[in-house]
């Protein structure tokens, strides 16, 4: 197996980490990308106000994601738990010791490249990976690649070295985006998850005001809550809760706040979605203090108001999307079906249910119902009571 090593500060991940990640990945035709933000920076120091260890990690971990490799990218935190410097030869000889048959490449810039031999153990490094440096351009790079590439050679005779152009990189300066995020500016060099949780953890001087966030702020920030393979979803409930209520004349913004934030705990499991229904209060009937998939409905609705400030139309939106009830309002049937039949959805009966939504509002919700009662009673599973409750209503 061939695995690729990038390290970092991290400070933040930006899209020139990534595009190189990804440009290297494909390139060398890696089996495995391991990224590993550095605990303590042997050649620098953090810069005052940086953010800590653990977020430089989940800011890490969202990026990743961001490549879209599945589990073929992996986030790392086995600088942060050594302790002391992060000397680049101790993890690679850590992580020989985890992968002894695989063959190791270390990711690099040109800067990078250019001072290897002053890192702190040079020829181990040599010994345990091979050295894979890419620059922006050919004309950049390959004169000091070439001259570098020699010394090393001459220096460390077991080296193996693969210099790549990657004209496709975005070039990015962590200090002068650090600078833009401060000003506002920036969230183009950043993928939307990350820029996200930057907003949510007030990272470098960021200090938006959660309980007021523009929408062009509050979708990325309801980004950076989600396993990536939900974000898909999360968008298309948006787009799909815009077409209804502009179809049936409903507040459009409070649709798609509501779209966004619905699954904004999705990703919890059981004990940390019954830690938030006793944060907050909430009262669980005895199927859902059994069924997890009815709790991120419910302590969904609670952070959407604790954290970002909803009204309650908006609230009440995301807090039934999962079972429905009887008397649904406009906007909750909307989020209701929104996230039922988006774009991303494919099962049986899915394209009619789509099409009779678009008919009448109500005769779409009673299908809808009707459809996840069948559903759930073929597979032998309790239907909540405010899903029935909510099909006999619509039946009068």
């Amino acid at each position: 197996m061939k695995i690729g090593v990038y390290g970092g500060t991290f400070n933040p991940p930006h899209l020139g980490h990534l595009t190189a990640a990804r440009s290297v990945f494909e390139l060398l035709n890696l089996d495995l990308l391991l990224l590993i933000p550095a605990g303590l920076p042997p050649h620098k120091e953090l810069p005052a106000g940086s953010p800590t260890a653990v977020q430089r990690l989940e800011m890490t971990r969202l990026a990743g994601e961001q490549l879209g490799l599945g589990d073929k990218v992996r986030t790392l935190d086995i600088e942060l738990e050594r302790g002391g410097r992060s000397f680049t030869s101790d993890t690679l000889a850590q992580l020989r010791e985890q992968y002894p048959d695989s063959e190791l490449w270390l990711l690099m810039g040109t800067d990078m490249f250019l001072t290897l031999q002053t890192w702190h153990e040079p020829e181990k490094i040599l010994s345990l990976a091979g050295v894979a440096a890419f620059g922006r351009t050919e004309e950049d790079t390959e004169e000091l690649f070439s001259a570098q590439r020699d010394y090393l050679y001459r220096t460390y005779p077991q080296a193996r070295i693969f210099t790549l152009t990657l004209p496709g990189v975005i070039d990015v300066s962590s200090t002068e985006l650090r600078e833009k995020l401060a000003k506002g500016q920036g969230a183009n060099l950043l993928a939307p998850a990350v820029y996200g949780y930057i907003l949510r953890e007030g990272l470098y001087n960021t200090n938006a005001d959660l309980k007021h966030l523009p929408l062009s702020q509050l979708r990325p920030v309801a980004l950076s809550y989600l396993k990536h393979k939900r974000i898909p979803h999360v968008l298309g409930t948006e787009q799909e809760a815009i077409r209804l209520a502009e179809r049936y004349g409903a507040d459009v913004e409070k649709a798609r706040a509501a779209a966004l934030l619905h699954d904004c705990t999705k990703k919890l499991d059981m004990p940390a979605q019954l830690a938030l229904c006793e944060q907050y209060g909430i009262e669980l009937d005895e199927l859902e203090q059994k069924a997890l998939k009815l709790l991120h409905s419910k302590t969904g609705a609670a952070i959407a108001r604790d954290v970002f400030g909803v009204d309650d139309d908006i609230y009440s939106a995301i807090w039934y999307h999962t079972t429905g009830h009887a008397h649904m309002t406009k906007l909750e049937k909307i989020i209701y079906l929104a996230d039922y039949i988006e774009p991303s959805r494919d099962f049986p009966g899915v394209d009619t249910l789509r099409k009779v939504c678009y008919e009448d509002l109500d005769k779409g919700l009673l299908l809808g119902l009707e459809m996840t009662i069948e559903e759930m009673t073929a597979m032998g599973n309790p239907v909540h009571r405010a899903t029935v409750e909510a099909r006999d209503w619509l039946k009068g």
